[in-house]
């Protein structure tokens, strides 16, 4: 399973999520939709994304991929850690 984060500076339920990621040395690879890079990696999941009432890209944004398909989108921890216990 390939981990995607999205994230967003100063943002408390971003660092949440990368700090369970780091508690269980989970590999992922993290891109910080501020900068160009990110910016241009979640356009490539653009219409799996979840959005706010205003339009908005909720964040954080955790895309769990395998063999190129999406198999979640997860926006913190809780929703993460519900995703993995219910794959246990």
């Amino acid at each position: 399973m390939e981990y995607l984060l999205f994230t967003y500076p100063n943002c408390h339920k971003c660092a949440d999520l990368k700090e369970f990621f780091a508690e269980r040395a989970l590999p992922k690879q993290e891109y910080d939709v501020t900068q160009k890079e990110g910016r241009t990696k979640i356009r490539e999941f653009i219409g799996s994304v979840v959005r706010d009432e205003k339009g908005s890209i909720i964040l954080p944004t955790l895309m769990c991929v395998e063999n190129g398909r999406v198999e979640a989108v997860l926006n913190g921890r809780e929703d993460f850690e519900a995703w993995l216990r219910s794959r246990a």
